[in-house]
């Protein structure tokens, strides 16, 4: 339907196509046996184009506007002078220069005024048009007999009468919104019936939109422009007074207040309709963790979704699938009590990626990249530290915002009242600085859960630790609300007031993670990236196989039809990049030694900026992580040196970005032209294909044996997903190899064309074969489908089935990972490797020595056959040996 800048809920998105070609597509996905899940977006709505008729009725009409309170604006914010206005930061410079270089210009069409700046269309605010008009008026001043000027005079009485925008009686908002709209009709009317009163407007407007180098002439404007329901800013500085709640810190991006029955009731009439008829068959629910009530809004989601197909909501409250975009941190686990089927699967990603990480590495690889970069890096420190950067900087108003509340509250109680408002304010930022994961859920009327309850305690201590200068009774007085002990005798506004610090302070935690870790310590805790995935913890080097075990087993249990992605959207990197960056592990004696050669080679292409070599230490570390995880490789497996303009052109995009994320040389607020440029130039020259580049020859060996360990590595993942507890996600394009970076580079158009082709000339490929021409990327698309088509013939295994997890013996028992899935009386193992650089390449047949699996008693081992290949196995002694399962393909599926 929409993205994020989804601009009204009840309308498909045309670029797309029409409803008639939805329909059809509807129609074929049935013939083929499918279903749809729509991805919603709840939290937001894209508001800088005037698509938005409900942001647009805002801006033009404030607090007034019947739209108002759908989202979540502070109208009486800490500056006066932002009272009752929205402050929009969409200047591309200081409001004073745009104005006086003449970059507004009021405009008038069909009855109504708007400014246009750029590719921006405001409206401008009814009550406002005497600006214009009275200038109007006496432009007409020789017209005073006809007709015309009588009603045009009447016109602007009528604007006088008019009630203001500042107006929030029901009564009157109705009566604003019927008034102002017959104003336009009867202007629109008169400038019709006598272009007199065109032309008149037309000189006014040139009077007022003023002229470039006369800076008085912008008078009128600027006191027009001061006079909206908008205040105009340059984005780059307005951070701190934003008022207006956003999807993390981007602008063009408001939330919207889906807590209300009537937000909720106008966002997914659209939804439900095509639930009802059978169209949409689940639903994606993006970004839970912004909603005000999140758990409230998924129980009444399905409560709906079961009025629509004329059902009874079962007693697991799940009347269609749903799924979340819950991002898990540590330990954390997906509410049990939400109606829904599981997340969206970054969770077991991160999962896949610590159990082929080889851990015994961590000591190696954590000192080689300490070394390189010159000092210690410590990422509990580094966490810390941005999401603090980010609620000083990027959400800055926010943190003022939760900081103002609560000092409204310690007014309001004399055992409190002494606390300032600055004390206050930096109790809110350092106790979410502290905060372990995205959020907490409580709830009014719910008890408080233990896990929230450990995660406040533990963020206040946390908090309390590192500032001790801070009175404590600040931070336990912050701790109290959290967890809802409000002080006794309250009365039921004031403990609604608390109630509602309580569940605002959750909504904002979530983008401070998000921006603070995500998106700037990923981007500077480069010991190992492939570890720095949404919802991973890149501190914790590796994932042990019965760990990753006890994760399948209770996704078993508790979430059989969760998702399990390995590349998305959002990913950092795709699922064969990180694949390839997973193997640095397994030669980490060999990148230690590389490193200083390669520097060595690429130092003379440095450039000093700043009194600072750019690029600095720890982004050229990242940079040849980035290499390996992406270099392209020619059909034979060997790294092509020439790499081409595009290729060179991507990374030197991607390297803009992450070093602009980091926030430390340069940042997308205040960019480093300067550092940029020497960084594409550094990319630009190191992969330079000539005879006189120094570095190729002794990088493109690496490349080759990482391109073979994360080949392996990304047919494990994807065996992993195809057959662990819970359903595959396969991102766009994935069927194949993918080296794709973090978006935009990882929304390219794909080549379906291409990979048609492949499918269709599958069946003529021989397992040898495909395994020869690894590069080519059919075997990763034959172990796809073959895959697909064994959950299909089998559903009801990967369904039902029981999960055992199998024990490997002998002597490369560490070198892979088995489970079996078992309904009854029929069973299948998974094997797949890991640590494959300890097997050799490729890792079949005799390299797996005496490794073994063995089977548990209860499964019977006659008529067992190997998936892939079609080979009866004979199975002795209950022990599958790897030698025979894989004797021709590194991964295996056996089956009985």
């Amino acid at each position: 339907m929409h993205g994020y800048d989804i601009t009204d809920h009840n309308q498909l998105n045309g670029a797309i196509g029409s409803r008639e070609e939805y329909d059809a597509w509807v129609a074929e996905l049935r013939v083929h046996r499918m279903g749809q899940v729509l991805d919603f977006v709840p939290n937001h709505m894209g508001v800088m184009q005037p698509g938005n008729k409900w942001w647009m009725d805002v801006l033009e009409n404030g607090p007034s506007s019947m739209y108002a309170p759908f989202f979540d604006i502070e109208w009486h914010p800490l500056k006066s002078d932002l009272r009752d206005k929205v402050l929009l930061p969409i200047l591309t410079d200081q409001y004073g220069r745009v104005l006086e270089r003449g970059e507004f210009k009021v405009r008038f069409e069909e009855g109504a005024f708007y400014l246009e700046y750029r590719n921006q269309k405001l409206p401008i605010a009814p009550g406002t048009y005497r600006y214009v008009l009275e200038l109007a008026l006496e432009n007409l001043a020789e017209y005073k007999e006809e007709g015309f000027y009588a009603e045009f005079q009447s016109i602007l009485t009528a604007l006088e009468y008019l009630p203001r925008r500042t107006e929030t009686d029901p009564e009157k908002i109705t009566e604003r919104s019927r008034e102002k709209e017959i104003v336009k009709r009867r202007l629109e009317r008169r400038c019709q019936e006598a272009p007199q009163v065109q032309r008149a407007i037309e000189k006014a407007l040139a009077q007022i939109n003023g002229r470039p180098g006369d800076a008085r002439s912008f008078d009128r404007l600027d006191e027009l422009l001061n006079a909206q329901s908008y205040r105009l800013a340059f984005w780059r500085v307005a951070a701190e007074e934003i008022n207006y709640r956003r999807f993390f810190d981007v602008n063009d991006l408001a939330a919207i207040r889906m807590e209300l029955p009537e937000v909720f009731e106008a966002a997914h009439q659209l939804v439900l309709d095509l639930v009802r008829s059978g169209a949409v068959t689940g639903l994606r629910i993006d970004h839970p963790d912004g909603l005000y009530l999140p758990k409230e809004y998924l129980e009444k989601l399905q409560r709906r979704c079961a009025t629509a197909l004329g059902i009874t909501l079962p007693k697991d409250d799940r009347a269609v699938y749903m799924i979340v975009e819950k991002i898990l941190t540590g330990a954390e686990k997906l509410r049990a009590d939400w109606p829904v089927h599981g997340t969206t699967g970054y969770d077991f990603a991160n999962q896949l990626a610590g159990v082929l990480v080889d851990a015994s590495a961590e000591a190696a690889i954590t000192k080689t990249f300490h070394r390189f970069i010159g000092h210690t890096m410590h990422f509990g420190h580094l966490v810390y530290a941005k999401k603090r950067l980010v609620t000083r900087i990027a959400l800055a108003n926010e943190a003022e915002v939760l900081g103002n509340m609560l000092d409204r509250l310690s007014e309001r109680n004399r055992w409190y009242r002494d606390f300032t408002f600055e004390a206050l304010a930096r109790a809110v930022r350092e106790t979410i600085a502290c905060f372990p994961v995205y959020r907490t859920y409580l709830a009014p009327g719910h008890p408080v859960s233990d896990e929230d309850r450990q995660v406040i305690e533990r963020a206040i201590a946390a908090a309390k630790r590192r500032n001790p200068a801070i009175e404590e009774s600040i931070f336990n007085f912050l701790r109290d609300i959290l967890l809802f002990r409000f002080p006794e005798n309250l009365d039921a506004q004031t403990r609604e007031e608390h109630t509602h610090f309580v569940l605002k302070f959750q909504q904002f935690t979530g983008p401070i993670m998000a921006k603070g870790v995500e998106d700037t310590v990923f981007y500077i805790y480069n010991r190992l990236v492939a570890l720095n995935e949404v919802g991973g913890e890149p501190q914790q080097f590796g994932l042990s196989v019965d760990a990753f075990h006890q994760r399948n087993l209770d996704r078993h249990r508790n979430w059989p039809s969760t998702l399990l992605a390995t590349s998305t959207h959002d990913t950092k990197r795709s699922e064969d990049v990180r694949a390839r960056m997973l193997a640095i592990s397994e030669v980490a004696d060999r990148w230690r030694r590389s490193l200083p050669k390669w520097r060595a080679a690429n130092r003379r292409w440095k450039k000093m900026v700043n009194e600072s070599e750019a690029p600095d230490a720890d982004e050229e570390y990242l940079l040849y992580q980035t290499l390996l995880g992406t270099w392209p490789v020619g059909n034979d497996g060997a790294p092509q040196r020439d790499v081409g303009g595009n290729y060179i052109e991507r990374i030197q995009n991607y390297m803009t970005k992450a070093l602009n994320e980091a926030k430390l040389n340069t940042s997308w607020i205040q960019p480093n032209e300067e550092w940029l440029a020497a960084t594409r130039e550094f990319v630009a020259r190191i992969l330079d294909p000539t005879a006189k580049n120094k570095f190729l020859p002794i990088f493109l060996p690496v490349a080759e044996e990482i391109a073979r360990l994360g080949a392996i590595n990304s047919l494990a993942q994807t065996l992993l997903k195809l057959t662990s507890p819970g359903v595959p996600d396969i991102y766009q394009g994935n069927e194949i190899w993918d080296f794709s970076l973090v978006d935009p580079d990882n929304r390219r158009p794909v080549d379906y064309k291409l990979r048609a082709e492949m499918l269709s000339c599958l069946s003529s490929r021989s397992p040898e074969e495909l395994l020869r021409d690894w590069p080519d990327a059919r075997i990763k698309m034959f172990l796809t489908q073959r895959t697909l088509r064994l959950r299909t013939e089998h559903a009801g295994l990967f369904q039902r089935g029981t999960y055992l997890p199998l024990q490997a013996v002998g002597a490369l028992a560490d070198c892979c990972l088995a489970f079996a899935r078992e309904l009854d009386g029929k069973w299948i193992a998974v094997i797949a490797p890991r640590l494959s650089s300890r097997v050799g390449f490729p890792p079949i047949a005799d390299r797996w020595k005496d490794t073994a699996i063995e089977l548990p008693k209860n499964l019977r081992v006659e008529g067992a056959h190997e998936v892939f290949t079609g080979r009866d196995l004979e199975i002795r002694d209950r022990q599958i040996r790897l030698a025979d399962a894989m004797s021709i393909l590194p991964f295996a599926v056996v089956a009985r």
